[in-house]
């Protein structure tokens, strides 16, 4: 089975790559937008192109059967169809929650005819390097809305799931919701950062208008987005889901192993 792994180099695409290899896989294709800065492992088919340039694709798509295809919601129609017309006999694509604005990710899939397995991860763990730079800086961190909580899920897992699905069968036309083993507060997510850290960190509700500014400073255009998203949130937490150790066979990653493993974001 011939595998292509789109957006190879990316935060997710690579940890794809690496779990395919840990689990046995041998004819991986790894499409990146500079192989020689890539140092992929070696026995990996790599490929120069970029999703978000279709015209990269037909050579890389040719004899493939399974493809990876990472999130890239403009050219995502494209894509697709240069799949169905290459012969691609399943698409596993990382998309996010149903309606919101990956959905044109999941739609783009279906619609190309192609047997599908959709990836739904909500927040990243890694999300929480936005807050490094307090913490780096002291022990508080000024953020907003404290009480939102969701169930963040650590980019490994999402790995792990996507190579499980793509060797495995049974799959087809399945959405995965992912998410973490636990729905943590914005406040106790912080808390298990400290603790991971030995360290005991304070978490400071800034009000609306004083978060804006903060937020613009890191997110630019974007924070408003943001911080309008968390309003949204409060109230509504988004519990956790066993997707991930039903699909692995592992339990997923808690907040406090995850910061463990990547401590050095934060020190």
């Amino acid at each position: 089975m011939k595998i292509l792994v789109t957006g190879a180099t990316g935060n997710i695409g690579r940890m794809v790559v690496d779990e395919l290899l840990a689990r046995g896989a041998s004819d991986v294709r790894a499409l990146t937008v500079d192989p020689t800065k890539a140092a992929l492992p070696a026995g990996v088919d790599v490929v120069k192109g970029f999703v978000g340039r279709p015209s990269t694709l037909p050579a890389a798509l040719a004899g493939v059967d399974v493809m990876y295809l990472a999130p890239h919601v403009p050219t995502a129609p494209e894509v697709c169809r240069l799949a169905a017309d290459a012969g691609v006999r399943r698409i596993v694509d990382l998309a996010g929650a149903k309606g919101e604005h990956w959905q044109a990710i999941e739609d783009a899939v279906e619609a190309s005819g192609v047997p599908w397995t959709h990836l739904e991860p909500g927040e990243f763990m890694a999300n929480a390097e936005l807050w490094a730079p307090q913490i780096r800086a002291g022990d508080e961190v000024r953020d907003a809305y404290g009480t939102v909580a969701n169930a963040a899920i650590a980019q490994e897992d999402i790995a792990a799931v996507a190579a499980h699905v793509i060797l495995t069968d049974g799959h087809e036309g399945r959405s995965y919701e992912l998410t973490g083993p636990e729905a943590l507060s914005r406040r106790d997510k912080v808390a298990a950062i400290g603790q991971a850290l030995e360290r005991d960190l304070a978490y400071i509700d800034l009000p609306y208008d004083q978060a804006l500014t903060q937020f613009e400073k890191t997110m630019g255009e974007h924070a408003k987005w943001y911080l309008d998203g968390l309003a949204a949130s409060v109230g509504h937490p988004q519990p956790a889901l066993p997707t991930v150790a039903e699909l692995t066979g592992r339990p997923a990653t808690t907040y406090v192993e995850w910061t463990r493993r990547h401590q050095g974001i934060f020190r």
